[in-house]
């Protein structure tokens, strides 16, 4: 890896970079057409009050390579917060240099610091590169949970059940 890599937290001035690295990470994943995400919509989100999540950059020299936004969960049988990895990203043509690792690591002191009790994220189950690089920094996958999501129409219609 060059010596040159350098991550810093996202500010309020980066939302456009942010949105435009979220829209390449959907394209990679073939979901561009889920992507709603709009500056303001970004913007408040990750930097009102309450800011919902943080994001992470990662340059090459001057260049930005790369992204992590992340939120806080909390485990209840430990007691403790988690760092939850929404989404990480290095650009395709700055992969195999170790960014993306340094961003893991990066998060991963984070996670300590902050006396989190875990570090946890979801790889789409056809990224088998990703799966493989997780895998070798010791992650594993949690094959006894189900994820679920409510959204759209079905989250509304339950929301208007409370009245």
């Amino acid at each position: 890896m060059s010596s040159t890599f350098t991550i810093r937290a996202a500010e309020r001035g980066d939302v456009p970079l942010l949105l435009e690295f979220i829209r390449e990470l959907a394209e990679y994943e073939r979901l561009s057409h889920e992507v709603t995400v709009t500056e303001e919509t970004l913007e408040r989100s990750m930097f009102g009050e309450p800011a919902y999540a943080e994001a992470l950059l990662g340059y090459a020299g001057k260049t930005p390579v790369g992204f992590a936004i992340f939120f806080h969960n909390f485990s209840t049988f430990a007691g403790k917060p988690g760092i939850y990895l929404e989404d990480i990203y290095v650009k395709p043509d700055h992969r195999g240099n170790g960014y993306g690792r340094s961003m893991l690591i990066h998060l991963a002191q984070l996670a300590v610091d902050r006396d989190c009790g875990r570090f946890e994220w979801a790889v789409l189950d056809w990224n088998e590169s990703a799966i493989r690089f997780y895998e070798s920094l010791g992650a594993r996958p949690m094959d006894d949970w189900i994820i679920y999501r409510l959204d759209g129409d079905a989250l509304r219609a339950l929301a208007d059940e409370g009245g």
